[in-house]
């Protein structure tokens, strides 16, 4: 391989993804950076070293902090005006349209894949539902515009060659909405970054963004049902006023925090407690880190990052009464966690794995795509020459033509 792009969606903040694509830039620290737009802060830029993106037409256009995700319409176009033509490989971090790039016949493109473009697919109604998009002429237009989406998704799915999936759970999603085969390369956490403490306090921890399908709400609520238990809710976002104006006196919102604040009271917990389907679901593995037991939602990527009954336990249904269940499921059994071991456990997850698992892939599907690049039979026109010149000349049939047409 001599030349590497890396496409990413959009850079706003250094979160899940944008942690992909630091380990991608520290494995292939040649490659060029490509982004639909970046508007990141200058605090956050740290993880690029030193790159700055190539990016689109979307990057001049008006109130790009406001609106940028109201311009996704125009993403998949302005995805495909890029020059990739110099690259050997292009491996992009596609959670909507970055696997959309174009590239020609002697270019490896490996996706690695966060999720299928979620609200165009099985998350639409949900999406629609919070968005308040159920009904009238908004609705229309905003079903229209993902129907289009799912439409070009599903059609440049063909352009990529090999997948990888952050989870088993998007493997399979991957095969429901573009029919292909992924293989799994769980996403880098930073291990490091949180100490363990095996001295817990008399509290839960949930930490999220406070967005509706995280679904902090119903943790709050669940324990609104156990007055005698607290929890500490650290996060911010657009529920966070709704959730201080109903807060039980039992839960404590403590909005944004910073790293070192946040991480000390995850080490400090009793457990942590997460109810959102997750794609992968990062802040669990951070959990466990600290040497902190889970309590999550027993679907998604919780499957493949907690161990039930080793590095903590799951509830059926995301409800409050489940989540009070759960948690005094795990208050019965606490003193049976091993919390070295779930240490241990999340030291599975580490950068570094996540570097080697994905240079071997991609210098794998390399060397099988380039040897069947350089071993293609040349044409052959002698038989062709060895025909009678007066025998008929016979034009291939169109396969599937009930009329029998030809193409000259």
């Amino acid at each position: 391989m001599k030349n590497v792009a890396i496409i990413h969606e959009w850079l706003t903040t250094y979160a899940g993804s944008e942690r992909v694509v630091e380990q991608m830039l520290h494995e292939f620290p040649k490659a060029d950076l490509f982004a639909v737009a970046d508007i990141l802060p200058d605090d956050e830029r740290e993880f690029l070293q030193g790159r700055t993106p190539q990016t689109t037409f979307i990057q001049k256009l008006p109130f790009l902090k406001k609106l940028l995700r109201h311009y996704l319409p125009l993403m998949p176009m302005a995805v495909e005006q890029w020059d990739l033509s110099g690259y050997d490989v292009v491996l992009s971090s596609n959670h909507a349209v970055a696997k959309g790039v174009i590239c020609g016949p002697d270019q490896l493109h490996v996706s690695y894949v966060h999720t299928p473009i979620r609200y165009a697919w099985d998350f639409q109604a949900q999406y629609l539902r919070e968005s308040n998009l159920t009904w009238g002429v908004r609705s229309m237009v905003t079903r229209a515009m993902l129907h289009y989406i799912r439409l070009w998704d599903k059609v440049s799915s063909s352009r990529v060659d090999a997948y990888v999936a952050n989870s088993h759970f998007i493997a399979r999603r991957i095969q429901k909405c573009y029919g292909r085969e992924a293989t799994v390369i769980h996403p880098p956490v930073d291990v490091d970054a949180f100490e363990p403490t095996y001295e817990k306090e008399d509290y839960y921890i949930a930490a999220s963004r406070l967005v509706p399908y995280k679904r902090v709400d119903l943790v709050v609520e669940a324990f609104r049902l156990m007055p005698h238990r607290k929890l500490v809710v650290v996060g911010d976002g657009p529920m966070f006023k709704s959730l201080k104006a109903n807060c039980p006196p039992n839960v404590e919102l403590l909005g944004y925090l910073q790293h070192d604040r946040m991480s000390k009271l995850m080490q400090n917990a009793k457990a942590f407690v997460f109810a959102a389907e997750e794609d992968f679901g990062i802040t669990p593995v951070e959990a466990q880190a600290c040497a902190t037991p889970v309590i999550a939602y027993g679907r998604g990527g919780s499957l493949e990052t907690v161990i039930d009954g080793v590095t903590g336990c799951f509830f059926a249904e995301q409800t409050p009464q489940s989540i009070a269940a759960a948690v005094d499921s795990f208050e019965s059994q606490a003193g049976q966690f091993d919390l070295t071991q779930i240490r241990r456990h999340a030291e599975g997850f580490r950068p570094e794995r996540f570097r080697k698992e994905l240079s071997d892939f991609v210098e794998a599907e390399w060397a099988k795509f380039d040897g069947h690049r350089r071993h293609q039979p040349h044409c052959d026109n002698s038989a062709n020459s060895s025909q009678s010149a007066d025998s008929p000349s016979q034009s291939p049939v169109i396969i599937g033509d009930p009329l029998g047409m030809t193409v000259s």
